[in-house]
Formats: C-alpha cells, sequence, structure tokens
C-alpha cells in the first residue's frame, strides 16, 4: 500500500514543505531588491559620501517603463537624471541634525515647502487630455447655485496678514474628479495658482492664510497659459504648504 513516501522517509509533505521555504527565501530577496530601486544607495549623514550599494543580492536590476500617450518612458533606478540641489544646510552638526533653507524658505524645496520632480507635463485623464483646466475653457462646468455655495471669481483675496493679495479671476477645474483645484489670482503684476483646498470662501472675500499678500506675487507660476503641468503643481503646493511654518517668525517657533 502506497505511504506516500519518495525515497525512505522522506514523503511528499516534507518535498512540499522544503519548496515552500526555498520559494519563501527566493521571495525576500527579491522584495529586498526591489524596494531598492529608488532611494539608494544612502548616504551618510555626517559627511554625505555614498555608501556602498551591497552588492548583487541587494540591488535590483534596471527596469523600464512605458509611459501612456506617448510619453515615452521611465526607468528604475533611475538613470540620466541629476540629483537635486536644494538651498539648505545642517542646522547643527549632528547626524539627523534637520536642515533650514538658506534662501527664500517658500522656494528652498525644505521641510513643508519640499516638492517632487515629477514630469514636466500636465496630468492626463484616461483619454489623453488635460485634467486640470481654467472653468472657463471647461465646458459644462460651473459654480453650484445653490444656497451655501459663492462664486469666488471677483473676489478680493487676503493672506495671512490680512492684507489683499489680489483678486480671484478664475477656478481651475480637475475634469476627471469634477471638483475645483485652484483659485487663478489676479495679483495686479500677473496670476498665480493657489491650491483650493487651503482657501476658505467667505461671503466678500477669499481667506488664504498660508503666505502673507505681498509672497503671492512670488508664487510659481504656469509655462503655458490654461495649462498646469505635474512639477508646477507641486512647487505651487510646497510654496503655499511652506508658508505654514515659514511665513511669518511666530509659526517657526515652539507652541508651548
Amino acid at each position: 500500500m502506497f505511504q506516500g513516501d519518495i525515497v525512505g522517509s522522506i514523503d511528499v509533505a516534507q518535498v512540499a514543505l522544503y519548496l515552500f521555504f526555498l520559494f519563501f527565501l527566493g521571495l525576500i530577496f527579491w522584495l529586498r531588491r526591489e524596494d531598492r530601486r529608488e532611494g539608494y544607495p544612502l548616504e551618510d549623514e555626517m559627511t554625505g559620501a555614498v555608501e556602498t550599494p551591497g552588492g548583487p543580492l541587494h540591488t535590483a536590476p534596471t527596469k523600464s517603463f512605458k509611459l501612456p500617450f506617448g510619453k515615452g518612458t521611465v526607468t528604475a533606478p533611475t538613470k540620466g537624471r541629476e540629483p537635486v540641489k536644494i538651498a539648505a544646510k545642517r542646522f547643527e552638526n549632528f547626524g539627523g541634525s534637520p536642515y533650514v533653507p538658506t534662501g527664500n524658505p517658500l522656494k528652498d524645496g525644505v521641510g513643508p515647502a519640499a516638492y517632487a520632480e515629477r514630469s514636466n507635463w500636465p496630468d492626463q485623464d484616461a483619454h489623453g487630455n488635460p485634467r486640470i483646466v481654467p472653468m472657463k475653457s471647461a465646458a459644462g462646468f460651473s459654480v453650484a447655485s445653490f444656497m451655501f455655495s459663492r462664486d469666488p471669481v471677483g473676489m478680493k483675496v487676503t493672506g495671512a496678514d490680512g492684507k489683499v493679495a489680489g483678486t480671484v479671476s478664475d477656478l481651475w477645474v480637475d475634469r476627471a474628479e469634477s471638483m475645483a483645484r485652484y483659485l487663478e489670482i489676479d495679483t495686479g503684476s500677473g496670476t498665480v495658482l493657489a491650491p483650493m483646498a487651503m482657501a476658505v470662501v467667505h461671503k466678500s472675500h477669499v481667506e488664504i492664510d498660508a503666505i502673507n499678500a505681498a509672497d503671492f506675487a512670488d508664487a510659481p507660476k504656469v509655462a503655458t497659459p490654461g495649462q498646469v503641468t505635474r512639477l508646477e503643481e507641486d512647487k505651487i503646493c510646497g510654496y503655499f504648504g511652506g508658508g505654514y511654518l515659514y511665513a511669518n517668525r511666530d509659526r517657526q517657533e515652539p507652541i508651548i
């Protein structure tokens, strides 16, 4: 009668268990290599010297990914891109010390003002069309007219210091998500985009307390009228987000 033995005391259950162990060990090695596609090799905290990559078992081979709508390919680990340089220095000379901006803190890419080097073309919907566009050029979009809804176009915009920064000239809408993403603000010296999520629409004006009124004119601007790229979006959000720490001296001090 067959007892499940293959050779001597080695049976099917043992072979299955050993195969599972080998598979699981290989899976661990594969995962540890794959998670090193970005951010490696590491740098020494004190000197900035690049540490050893770790050998073939710790470094994943390069993969190429085809982007949709004919946008070419990208590689991971990334190749051919220069390291991003930020205008910052260590606050103190010890490992783990925070970095502080050395120039304009809203543009230096440090802390809450940091931004990612995203692709420099507009975000696209499923059909390859730009997702985020001015409402005046988006057919079928308008501000709802029910009781608590207010159209901010034409309202004055105030900053964290309570001063007027400009006037809302348009809304930029996300056609894929059917929502407002940015306020287009005429500062008198040009137009800038401000994240709608940071704005509070009152009856008579729009309040954006992220930055002071004088800082609006220097916000990152779009290169092509009527179109905002992913990189420009990140820079805009980083600029306004950084204001919650860097706009005023009081914001940089401990609460207690």
